[in-house]
């Protein structure tokens, strides 16, 4: 039996050596092991980073929050109608015993008028309880979703603020467990985790679903327990309001959640011990896209921000002076390397690949990524089971999709190379899908 499968092994073995020989078939496999080092260094942080202790805060410069904080909830809502009733009403049932103000901003209410109505009908159930606010605000004219947050901020009264999706529900504890994240030393910020509420929708839904699970959950645990969180979702993230407020709130332009992370890192050197953290237990539920033609062009404004963010508008200030050195580089790492210059060349090796007139070589060389990536994923997915899910009886349902999951990431991969194009040539940071022209036209860059 070996000795009939030796011929094939000695085949494949020099067909390896073929692709160990051709830069041009190298180039793809070598790009997804640079992925993988990413991805394993999250997994043993993950493992070996130990968790900070919830008890008594040291204050690193910030005044103390009183022991039942108040919370503003900024909910920004445009167009999603009756679905903004079911995220107002997740939030008035929150278990927390403290005060919860829920401010519904609505923009461009004048052409939102039945959302606007349906934030108006859920203010009678607050009217009575001490523990509970709820003040529905139209904005008449559209600004975008910076806009309203920061209308929403101007009008709160919390010591924490929340900025939410008015498209996005909430677990019952999701405020309780935010806030003791806040009781760690030097907290100024908390990234909540999202989860896919319709997964079951289509194939496309299944496999977001498992990536929300890998990297919106497991990875950015990874990172918060290396202090180098990326990004506070915009659907799901709170704040210190002295620091959000310091920080001049949130700012014109698209990616406004990974612009605010970025500015307050650079607080960080000045401010040793001042941590963004992730928190994989503090859970909100949003939709997805179910096509292909909507998720692809949610994926070319979302991969296209990076080149905006980190080369146009932070580019001269990602120094390590102003965000620390961990943070300085990891931004230089994982914002410029990763997010920017690695997808276009992940693209090229892909067409390498494709085009390459050996084919054998170029199966292996795939092969070889695919495989090495299944292997971390699973690893991951396993892992998260384990340590990290606060549903793993529902997580397990995802792990038929990880054969397919590294097929699905290369396809990603390969699209943001597009998306990067695209922003450089087409400026997809204006699209006016998040604000209009007249507003974006303002910004400087």
């Amino acid at each position: 039996m070996i000795l009939e499968l030796l011929p094939g092994a000695l085949e494949v073995a020099v067909l390896a050596g073929e692709v160990l020989h051709s830069p041009a078939l190298l180039l793809f496999p070598s790009l997804v092991i640079l992925e993988v080092l990413y991805l394993f260094s999250a997994w043993l942080a993950v493992l070996c980073c130990r968790r900070r202790s919830r008890g008594t805060p040291v204050l690193l410069g910030l005044p103390p929050l009183p022991s039942r904080p108040s919370v503003s909830c900024v909910v920004t809502c445009y167009s999603e109608g009756a679905v903004v009733e079911r995220t107002i009403l997740s939030l008035l049932d929150q278990d927390y015993a403290g005060l919860i103000e829920i401010l519904p901003v609505i923009d461009g209410a004048a052409q939102n008028w039945d959302t606007l109505c349906f934030a108006q009908k859920t203010q009678s159930l607050a009217v009575g309880r001490a523990d509970r606010r709820l003040r529905a605000i139209p904005k008449w004219t559209r600004g975008g979703r910076p806009s309203s947050l920061n209308a929403g901020l101007s009008l709160a009264t919390g010591d924490i603020i929340l900025a939410l999706d008015g498209d996005t529900s909430f677990d019952r504890d999701m405020i309780s467990r935010m806030l003791a994240y806040f009781l760690q030393s030097g907290v100024i910020a908390v990234a909540g985790t999202l989860r896919v509420r319709n997964g079951r929708s289509s194939f496309l839904a299944r496999l977001q679903g498992l990536d929300y699970v890998v990297f919106r959950q497991f990875v950015r645990a990874g990172l918060g327990r290396l202090n180098v969180v990326n990004n506070v979702p915009g659907a799901h993230g709170a704040f210190r309001a002295d620091v959000l407020r310091a920080a001049g709130g949130w700012d014109n332009g698209t990616a406004e959640d990974v612009d605010l992370a970025l500015r307050l890192k650079k607080y960080f050197a000045g401010h040793r011990g001042w941590r963004i953290v992730a928190a994989p237990d503090v859970i909100s539920h949003t939709d997805v896209p179910v096509g292909w033609k909507d998720f692809l062009q949610q994926r070319l404004r979302w991969e296209g921000d990076p080149l905006y963010l980190h080369f146009r508008k932070h580019g001269p200030t990602l120094r390590p002076r102003l965000m620390g050195w961990r943070n300085g580089l990891f931004a230089l790492w994982y914002g410029v390397v990763f997010q920017v210059l690695m997808p276009p060349a992940l693209l090229l090796g892909l067409i390498l690949l494709l085009l390459s007139p050996d084919h054998a070589a170029a199966l292996v060389a795939f092969a070889c990524a695919y495989s090495l990536y299944f292997l971390m994923v699973v690893l991951l997915f396993l892992t998260h089971l384990g340590v990290t899910s606060e549903r793993p009886g529902s997580d397990l349902r995802l792990a038929g999709w990880l054969l397919v999951y590294p097929l699905f990431v290369f396809l990603i991969r390969g699209w943001s190379g597009l998306a990067v194009f695209h922003s450089l040539l087409v400026g997809s940071h204006r699209d006016t899908a998040m604000a209009p022209w007249w507003v974006l036209r303002k910004s400087r860059f």
